[in-house]
C-alpha cells in the first residue's frame, strides 16, 4: 500500500499558501526548507508545513489537491485551523 500526502505550506507570515501532493512528505518538505527545488515555494519563501492529509490512492490525492486549490482562502484557512490553529510548523513532528 502506498501513501500519498496532500499538503499545505506557507511563509513565515502565513500570507501565501501552496498546496501540492507527494509520496514522500518528509523529503518534499526538506526540499522546500532547503530551497532545493525551483518552484513557486522557493520564490515566496514557503517552507512551513501547516497542514497535511494522508491518502492511499494517488488519484484520490490528486482529486483532493485540485479541490483544495479551487477553494476560497477562507475555507483553506478554516481547514488548517481545525488541526493547527497556531500555524506551527508540523515538519518537526514528522522527523
Amino acid at each position: 500500500m502506498n501513501n500519498y500526502f496532500v499538503y499545505i505550506i506557507c511563509n513565515s507570515n502565513n500570507t501565501v499558501l501552496y498546496i501540492w501532493v507527494t509520496s514522500d512528505l518528509v523529503k518534499r518538505i526538506w526540499e522546500h526548507k532547503n530551497k532545493i527545488v525551483d518552484w513557486f515555494s522557493k520564490n515566496f519563501n514557503l517552507n512551513k508545513l501547516v497542514y497535511y492529509e494522508l491518502h492511499n490512492d494517488i488519484n484520490e490525492a490528486i482529486k483532493r489537491e485540485k479541490q483544495l486549490k479551487k477553494w476560497k482562502r477562507e475555507y483553506k484557512d478554516n481547514l488548517i485551523n481545525e488541526k493547527n490553529i497556531y500555524r506551527r510548523d508540523l515538519y518537526e513532528d514528522l522527523i
